[in-house]
């Protein structure tokens, strides 16, 4: 399995925003959303504010697979569901990393809709 190297997960995790491409059934991308990523150890996580009903997210079901852009890194990318031992670490990640942005868009990336909505990033 692929990990990702030092300088990827420090250029990603320094940006506020990452562009994420969720592959259709038939290979091609969907046209990227913009959303907020975080770095807990040596890897890459995602949550859609909106749950599991949210476009994007739903397309990260499909193939499981996709394509980030942030930081100078430009990856293909697998997605995973993680479990509830990592979500809790994952919210004081949102928390510490976009905290300048108040609690109004904080606390819904952080709210158990949005966690069950989250993914964690795989370099393919």
């Amino acid at each position: 399995m692929k990990t990702w190297t030092s300088k990827e997960l420090t250029e990603v995790a320094a940006v506020d925003e990452l562009d994420l491409a969720t592959a259709k059934r038939d290979g091609s991308l969907r046209r990227p959303v913009t959303i907020w990523v975080v770095r807990y150890g040596g890897d890459l996580y995602v949550r859609s504010w909106r749950g599991r009903t949210s476009r994007w997210f739903r397309g990260s079901q499909d193939c499981h697979e996709g394509h980030i852009r942030a930081g100078g890194v430009d990856r293909d990318v697998g997605f995973v569901d993680v479990g509830d031992s990592v979500r809790h670490p994952i919210d004081a990640a949102y928390r510490t990393k976009y905290r300048r942005y108040g609690s109004r868009y904080v606390d819904p990336m952080v709210s158990p809709k949005a966690r069950a909505a989250t993914i964690k990033l795989l370099p393919r």
